[in-house]
């Protein structure tokens, strides 16, 4: 599916993901990501194997929430889900992290900041689709 602009450009503020997998026997785990908007998928930078990682390749169906600070007309606060299947990559983790480290962190830091970082992993989300509460909801009459 498109990603709406609206929905990439909440990703692209540095809004903190939360990011649910499932576990053994359907088990929700959530834990938070930083995000970058590729095209209409989203990547998600690991640099160790971790249990986000294992549940997606047993299961890759993944959802993400995303708070903004903008507020509805009855003053309730936007928000982004999106709904996807991943596909977790071995390599690349140490760059992805470095260019969201400059969006969530600081514009010149260095990060990871070890000297040889692992190659780690990165996982693409292929967006399925999103819902919540902001303009990149349909309309409900």
């Amino acid at each position: 599916m498109q990603l709406p602009e609206p929905a990439k450009g909440v990703i692209r503020s540095g809004a903190y993901a939360h990011m649910v997998t499932l576990g053994d026997g359907g088990r929700p785990h959530v834990t938070l990501a930083w995000v970058k908007v590729d095209g209409d998928d989203l990547l998600i930078g690991t640099l160790f194997d971790q249990r986000k990682l294992a549940n997606l390749r047993r299961d890759p169906r993944v959802a993400l929430s995303f708070e903004t600070q903008q507020m509805n007309e009855w003053g309730l606060r936007q928000y982004l889900v999106v709904h996807g299947r991943a596909e977790v990559t071995e390599g690349g983790a140490p760059e992805l992290l470095q260019e969201l480290a400059r969006t969530y962190l600081s514009p010149d830091i260095v990060f990871p900041a070890m000297s040889d970082p692992p190659s780690g992993f990165v996982t693409r989300i292929h967006v399925d689709r999103v819902g919540g509460l902001g303009p990149w909801t349909p309309a409900r009459g």
